[in-house]
């Protein structure tokens, strides 16, 4: 059996945290904005640090599993 949950936490959490896919902090005009598939430097260092963090939360903290038979 392989432990087939990091992959599926790696990929859901790398497709919602792309910047400017959903929402992207800092926007260009406010704070957050939402659906507007543009980025900046700074919004990508914001994002890289937010799926950083929540990897090693779900990983190392939760130990998400999922074995697929």
């Amino acid at each position: 059996m392989q432990d087939w949950g990091p992959v599926f936490v790696s990929v859901l959490l790398f497709v919602l945290l792309t910047p400017g896919l959903l929402f992207q902090v800092p926007g260009q005009h406010r704070c957050v904005e939402f659906g507007n598939f543009k980025t900046s430097g700074a919004a990508i260092l914001i994002h890289s640090l937010l799926y950083f963090g929540l990897i090693c939360v779900s990983l190392l903290a939760i130990k998400v599993h999922l074995y697929v038979h």
